[in-house]
């Protein structure tokens, strides 16, 4: 398999992913912005922060729901914003059409250009149904491939880039969370600390199997360890490992080689494993969060070193 390919598809589902992830984190934005108080505490900065993008925001300056939209929806300067993604994922595809069905390559390339004709005023009064034709096109072609592409290689990488993006994406959620509480006062577990945590939940559509789990109780507690170290729910960081680990040992078995990625992703796994919610608030949330983001994102180097990216 040429590395060239493994590339495209693996930073194909990254930006697939991505495109979804940053949809999720406006909608939980605009949950956590409807608080009484929001403007004053400045909520909308949180979601600009966990994706790098508030350094154009000086901190004396409100950052609003235009701003976000104009930044992380629609600005194609901005390759963290979802207009962006959308069009590199498909510029990904392209360029390996033989390695996609027929059903994936419609996905990235019908509508692509969707968000070229949109104003912010625009966006802004269609935003709900913006939201949920992103996640739809970000879950149909995750269903196209998980339906009709071969278990080889090339799915492999798919997976592996996509659970990568997608740990990273539950990671951030949980740092907006973070981000909201500094400047607050009142005591965990107050209404305004359940709303929050509980937008986090319905961001990752995990409200319902969370119910199934712990029943009708919301805690911090509880909350981080379903979204941190469950392995049934499929948006957890533990999940998401679980899956990187089991895609690259099959890359393991079929190239005969070892390398730093393997190992890395076994001691995250492991490290995972050996953890409970309340280590996760001893040591503290925005440092375990910290951490995942640290560890994901030198996985990813080693990967495209072990695999020859460009």
């Amino acid at each position: 398999m040429l590395s060239r390919t493994a590339e495209n598809l693996f930073w194909m589902a990254r930006y697939m992913e991505r495109a979804e992830a940053t949809a999720r984190l406006i909608t939980m934005g605009q949950r956590m912005a409807i608080l009484p108080g929001a403007h004053h505490r400045d909520e909308w900065r949180s979601v600009m922060r966990v994706t790098g993008c508030d350094g154009g925001f000086p901190e004396d300056i409100i950052i609003s729901e235009e701003d976000v939209i104009g930044s992380l929806l629609l600005d194609p300067e901005n390759p963290a914003s979802i207009r962006s993604c959308l069009a590199r994922a498909r510029a990904n595809g392209k360029s390996v059409r033989t390695a996609l069905t027929q059903d994936m390559w419609e996905v990235l390339n019908e509508g692509w250009r969707k968000l070229d004709s949109y104003n912010v005023a625009d966006a802004r009064a269609q935003l709900p149904a913006l939201i949920d034709w992103i996640k739809t096109r970000s879950m149909t072609f995750r269903g196209a491939a998980d339906s009709g592409q071969l278990r080889n290689e090339w799915h492999d990488f798919l997976r592996i880039g996509g659970e990568l993006e997608r740990a990273q994406m539950t990671l951030r959620l949980l740092d907006v969370k973070y981000y909201v509480l500094l400047p607050e006062t009142e005591v965990v577990g107050g209404g305004r600390d359940h709303y929050q945590w509980t937008s986090v939940l319905h961001a990752l559509s995990g409200a319902r199997a969370y119910h199934h789990v712990y029943g009708g109780a919301y805690t911090p507690w509880q909350i981080t360890d379903f979204l941190m170290l469950n392995t049934m729910f499929p948006r957890s960081v533990a999940y998401c490992y679980c899956q990187i680990q089991y895609r690259l040992g099959r890359l393991r078995l079929a190239h005969g080689m070892s390398t730093d990625c393997h190992e890395t992703i076994d001691k995250m796994v492991d490290a995972i494993e050996h953890t409970d919610s309340g280590e996760i608030f001893r040591v503290g949330l925005h440092q375990t969060v910290t951490n995942g983001l640290v560890m994901t994102n030198r996985l990813g180097l080693e990967i495209a070193a072990a695999y020859h990216f460009e």
